[in-house]
C-alpha cells in the first residue's frame, strides 16, 4: 500500500487522538509525545509502502511509534543528558588561554603519548578524514570497536593535553624538563 496525500490524511484523522495519547503515555509529557508521533508519520510517509494490508495501518502505526519510543530510550540511556553545572566539578580546567596555547606540534605530541589502539583511529578519522566503516575495514575491526575507540582516544587526549597546558602555566620549566627527558 503506498500512502498517498489523500490516504496520509484520512489515516492521520481516523488514528491521530489514540496514537498520541499512547505516546503520552510512554513519554511522559505533551512535548515529546507530539514528537513521537510526529516521527510516526513521518515514517508512514517514508516506509508506508511495507505495509501491504490497509487493515493493519493501526498496528503498524502503533508498533512504529513504540519502537521510536525505544530507540528513543536507548539512545538518552547510551547518551544521558547532564545539566553543566550538575557535572562541572568533574570537568577539567580548561581555560580560554590554555585553548590559545594548543597548537598542532603540542596536539600532535602528546597524541604520540596515547596508546597506538586509542591513536590510530583518532589519527585515520581526523587527520586522514576516513569514515568509521573506513576505518574499521582499515583496522580490521567492527566498527562499535572504532567508535568506542575514538571516544576513548579523544578522552585521553583531551586530559593529556589540559595536564600539559595545566603544568605549562604552572611551571613553563617544568614542562621543558619533561619534554628534554622525554627526548632521551
Amino acid at each position: 500500500m503506498n500512502v498517498d496525500d489523500l490516504d496520509y490524511e484520512q489515516i492521520v484523522a481516523v488514528h491521530h487522538e489514540p496514537l498520541y495519547r499512547f505516546a503520552f503515555s510512554l513519554a511522559g509529557n505533551p512535548d515529546d509525545a507530539a514528537e513521537l508521533t510526529q516521527e510516526t508519520y513521518v515514517r508512514l510517509l517514508t516506509k508506508g509502502g511495507q505495509l501491504r494490508d490497509r487493515s493493519k495501518v493501526k498496528t503498524w502505526l502503533f508498533t512504529t511509534l513504540y519502537r521510536v519510543f525505544l530507540g528513543w530510550r536507548r539512545h538518552a540511556t547510551r547518551f544521558p543528558h547532564f545539566e553543566i553545572s550538575a557535572v562541572e566539578p568533574e570537568l577539567p580546567h580548561f581555560t580560554p588561554e590554555m585553548a590559545d596555547e594548543v597548537d598542532g606540534v603540542l596536539a600532535m605530541d602528546t597524541a604520540l603519548q596515547i596508546e597506538e589502539h586509542f591513536r590510530a583511529p583518532l589519527v585515520l578519522f581526523y587527520l586522514q578524514g576516513l569514515a568509521y566503516k573506513e576505518i574499521a575495514e582499515v583496522l580490521d575491526i567492527p566498527i562499535g570497536t572504532v567508535m568506542s575507540r575514538l571516544s576513548r582516544g579523544k578522552e585521553l587526549l583531551r586530559k593529556r593535553l589540559c595536564v600539559r597546558l595545566q603544568k605549562s602555566a604552572a611551571e613553563p620549566e617544568a614542562l621543558d624538563q619533561d619534554e628534554a627527558n622525554q627526548n632521551l
